[in-house]
């Protein structure tokens, strides 16, 4: 990556290679309670092109993998969308819904996905303080696997 992405997407190193920060994707609304207008479109496709390698062959991503976090994270909005109070339904599958920062941890010691993938997927979990916030994570994962399979190709 070259220090003009960097010093825009914030990478830090790990073990002498360079994994992004993902810090440029936020999920926090302005004052007039929008979301970043391309939160769901550039962040998105930059996301998946980091994740994807920006055409490198091997990235150290199973794209089954990535689809199974995704699926999970479709799984708990579901439940979500089940409840009448949303919110207190949220605060009950918060310590499951941030598990899947445990299971990528997991799944990066098996070699099934890298670096950059955990620390997306914990930058993003990380922000998720509301029902709304989650629903909003489960949004952006939908554009970035959209555009990872694009990216992947």
């Amino acid at each position: 990556m070259n220090s003009a992405n960097n010093s825009t997407r914030g990478g830090r190193f790990d073990n002498g290679k360079e994994v992004n920060s993902f810090e440029y994707i936020s999920f926090k609304k302005d004052d007039d309670g929008n979301l970043p207008s391309n939160l769901f479109c550039d962040f998105a496709q930059q996301a998946a092109k980091d994740i994807a390698g920006n055409g490198n062959k091997f990235t150290g991503n199973k794209p089954t993998q990535l689809r199974r976090f995704f699926d999970e994270i479709i799984m708990w909005n579901e439940k979500l969308n089940q409840c009448d109070d949303k919110e207190k339904k949220f605060n009950e599958y918060l310590p499951f819904i941030r598990m899947l920062n445990a299971k990528a941890a997991y799944a990066k010691g098996r070699k099934l996905i890298n670096d950059d993938f955990v620390t997306l997927l914990s930058h993003c979990i990380n922000q998720v303080k509301t029902a709304d916030d989650f629903y909003i994570l489960k949004l952006f994962f939908e554009a970035f696997m959209g555009f990872y399979k694009l990216e992947k190709n």
